[in-house]
């Protein structure tokens, strides 16, 4: 009988095993695509100088780009001035002012997050589902 219980003990242990270096290797691959998605939207916002509104040839590099990685999630819920979510592809950015009035530059916020859908985890720990990445561009002057 004490050999037929340690073979169960066995397997459970393995099992959750498992069940954990899973769940880890889930949730790097996620927060890489996240990562990589946010760096994307601020070379982008950088490089248009902020102009990416729906339609704007930005806005459609950004949705190639997180189309060919196959980032999926809903949009941050992000709340505030100037906040723009794009909830088809799960990002936001929120546009900030400095400098004075002869000389104003703008800055962007980006937030993208990671989704973890693992059914084990999510009934153990429901509110742990989302964390956000969030990034800033550097100063720029709009013509």
């Amino acid at each position: 009988m004490r050999d037929a219980f340690g073979g169960i003990v066995n397997i459970s242990i393995i099992v959750v095993f498992i069940v954990i270096v899973s769940g880890y290797l889930a949730f790097n691959v996620n927060y890489t695509k996240a990562f990589r998605v946010k760096n994307k939207i601020i070379t982008n916002l950088e490089q248009y100088e902020g102009n990416c509104a729906p339609g704007s040839p930005c806005a459609g590099d950004i949705s190639t780009y997180i189309k060919g990685i196959g980032y999926n999630t809903s949009a941050p819920n992000i709340t505030g001035t100037g906040v723009t979510c794009v909830d088809e592809y799960g990002y936001c950015y929120q546009e900030f002012s400095t400098g004075t009035s002869d000389n104003i530059k703008h800055y962007y916020k980006v937030t993208t997050q990671i989704n973890i859908d693992i059914p084990i985890i999510n009934k153990i720990m429901p509110s742990l589902r989302v964390f956000q990445l969030s990034g800033n561009t550097k100063l720029i002057k709009k013509p």
